[in-house]
């Protein structure tokens, strides 16, 4: 199939089958191609202001399930997966730069955009996907009106040694040789049901055979084992859109100073902390979906 490396497109795996099948009908898969080659999986669902919803690193869409029906009875909901993740094609091409993974990670996002919704848009980006929001933000090319960062990429150049070291050990290939137990072990899930059926979809996913191997090589260009990883500090002060920055005190990849740093030089920012790890979204949703829900609906001045 074109724009897939394999021979067929990545099918869904069991658990996240499931999920998928729970959100019908009111949010569906569709696979979007693109003018310059490839395609990005996204969830859709819902009418009105539109929303984007960008996951982290290995994840896919689907791991926003316990927002996406609630978010799409006032808006239209697209949550996507990053290329070279979940069902998404990579781009191709050799990445040799931070500047290349950047756009790796970002074109073919804001391509889909103009096609589905040119604007305005709100987005939502955790992690990686924190940082291609951020980009997409500055670039203007699609009209950023809300930006909501979850412990996201790109605001500054710490992270933390032990983070750096993970990622460049690969946890794709770490979650397909520890296997399921030893994973838990390592990452382990939030002791709720809804924390235990995430930890079942991220290892689901970051298991996948194969692998993410383009998307990891673009990914590692942005953080290397020594000195700053990519950022965009020095342009936050571009950022003419309200920012929501919702971040973790107990973090352990990026520091909650680099939140503290951006809400200053943001121009229109707010900062909550949350008793969390990397992902409050997925530790406290209670408190994240209506922080998120309020922001979204409070009108623009």
């Amino acid at each position: 199939m074109k724009g897939f490396p394999q021979a067929k497109a990545p099918s869904a795996g069991p658990e996240e089958s499931s999920l998928l099948a729970q959100l019908a009908p009111a949010v569906k898969p569709a696979v979007h191609w693109l003018p310059s080659g490839g395609a990005l999986r996204v969830l859709e669902g819902g009418q009105g202001p539109a929303v984007l919803l960008l996951h982290g690193r290995g994840a896919a869409a689907s791991t926003w399930f316990a927002y996406l029906t609630a978010l799409a009875r006032t808006h239209r909901v697209l949550a996507v997966d990053l290329p070279g993740f979940g069902m998404s094609s990579s781009g191709g091409g050799t990445v040799r730069s931070a500047e290349e993974g950047v756009r790796f990670f970002t074109d073919p996002v804001e391509s889909l955009l103009e096609q589905l919704a040119p604007g305005p848009v709100s987005v939502v980006g955790h992690s990686l996907g924190g940082l291609v929001g951020l980009e997409l933000a500055l670039r203007a090319r699609v009209p950023v009106q809300r930006l909501v960062l979850l412990d996201a990429m790109g605001l500054g150049p710490e992270m933390t040694r032990k983070a750096r070291a993970f990622f460049r050990a690969g946890p794709e290939r770490l979650a397909r040789s520890l296997g399921p137990w030893a994973w838990a072990r390592m990452s382990p899930p939030a002791p709720t049901p809804l924390g235990q059926r995430l930890g079942a979809l991220e290892y689901e996913l970051m298991s996948t055979p194969g692998g993410r191997d383009e998307a990891a090589r673009a990914f590692d260009t942005l953080v290397p084992l020594l000195g700053p990883v990519f950022h965009r500090q020095e342009k936050l002060a571009q950022v003419t859109a309200p920012v929501l920055l919702i971040w973790g005190e107990r973090e352990e990849v990026l520091p909650v100073s680099l939140a503290e740093e951006a809400q200053r030089r943001l121009p229109n920012a707010r900062l909550v902390r949350l008793d969390a790890g990397h992902s409050p979204h997925h530790e406290r949703p209670e408190r994240v979906l209506p922080e998120l829900k309020s922001f979204l609906d409070t009108p623009l001045g």
